[in-house]
């Protein structure tokens, strides 16, 4: 009887193997547009879309919001004494846009959207203060992530819609190797999804930090994306869902080199794998999931252009040659707004 029973289980796992076929992927669009929304004298690394809105901050203080439908639009410069701020983190509520600062002292400011209210709502001074990204999980609760200090990254938190920020206590702060730090190129080396929190680093080690929603203690992964040096490692993070995510970066000071930067998972951060190998960009800033495209379509922004891909990182398309884009934002599956060196432009795909 059980030589029976095994021998008809086989035979269905066999039956189910043949049945299973292998996953066909597909590009959404044949066509690309590309509008022209802002040009000015700013360098933009923190961009976040609001409704018809692309809100961005960038060097010299500057601050604001285009339309995503052209025409109208809001700027602002923010200055404490002498300094003009270099802006590389964004965040929002549905209430607030939050921008803050890379180096120091460092400076948050909370924004109304309607742009009444501008209110400084932290500040930190310290020669190694240094904050690379900025994401709220609801409404209510916020986080930011900076390089480390005496070994232990830094962060601060909200609880109450970012009106109070409070730094975390060493014994609850995951710990970097020696040269391992944080990349502020396009305030997505972390990411946040249902509550949970993945970290990325870069330099002599490029690992992910991995906090589960509610957790108190961080699990660190080991990644294969290319490291060792001050400039390499991974730059930007994204997760479709709690499981698949997609890192990039690779070195800085390689442009073009194309191997050892694209990495992909599926398990939740806890293992990687290489994928589009000596295909597509080199280094690049920024990496984006498209959204409704159940974790297969992703565009990426770097020096090398923008480029696209619809099975996961295999392989990849150049959509805008343009070299000057450090970051991208969804704002559907049909139309991306991509920010840089001195512009900001929306493109439409069909």
């Amino acid at each position: 009887m059980k030589n029976i029973s095994f021998a008809l289980l086989f035979v269905l796992v066999l039956a189910g193997c043949k049945n299973k076929e292998p996953k066909t992927y597909a590009p959404s669009f044949t066509t690309v547009t590309i509008d022209t929304l802002l040009t000015d004298d700013i360098s933009i690394r923190a961009l976040i879309v609001d409704g018809d809105k692309a809100w961005y901050a960038g060097s010299q203080g500057k601050f604001g919001w285009v339309s995503l439908s052209g025409g109208k639009k809001f700027n602002g410069v923010i200055a404490k004494d002498s300094l003009l701020p270099e802006f590389r983190s964004i965040a929002q509520t549905e209430t607030d846009v939050f921008i803050l600062n890379a180096g120091t002292p460092a400076l948050l400011h909370k924004i109304s959207k309607d742009g009444k209210r501008n209110k400084e709502v932290y500040t930190e001074t310290g020669d190694k203060v240094f904050y690379d990204c900025m994401h709220f999980y609801d409404n209510k609760k916020g986080i930011v992530m900076g390089d480390p200090v005496d070994g232990y990254a830094q962060i601060i938190k909200t609880n109450d819609g970012g009106e109070t920020w409070t730094k975390t206590g060493t014994e609850l702060l995951p710990r970097f190797n020696e040269g391992e730090a944080g990349f502020a190129a396009s305030n997505s080396n972390m990411a946040v999804k249902n509550g949970n929190t993945w970290i990325a680093s870069g330099g002599k080690s490029s690992r992910i930090f991995y906090l589960g929603n509610n957790a108190k203690n961080w699990q660190v992964y080991k990644t294969p994306i290319a490291q060792g040096t001050e400039m390499s490692g991974i730059f930007s993070i994204d997760f479709y869902d709690e499981n698949i995510g997609f890192a990039v970066g690779g070195d800085y000071e390689k442009p073009t080199k194309n191997s050892g930067n694209k990495i992909v998972t599926t398990d939740g951060g806890k293992t990687w794998k290489l994928v589009g190998e000596n295909i597509g960009f080199g280094y690049a800033s920024c990496v984006k999931f498209m959204p409704g495209s159940g974790g297969d379509e992703l565009v990426t922004a770097g020096p090398t252009g923008i480029y696209y891909s619809y099975d996961q990182g295999i392989t990849w398309k150049q959509i805008a040659d343009a070299k000057i884009f450090h970051t991208v934002q969804f704002v559907n599956n049909k139309t991306i707004v991509a920010a840089g060196q001195n512009k900001i432009v929306k493109i439409s795909l069909k």
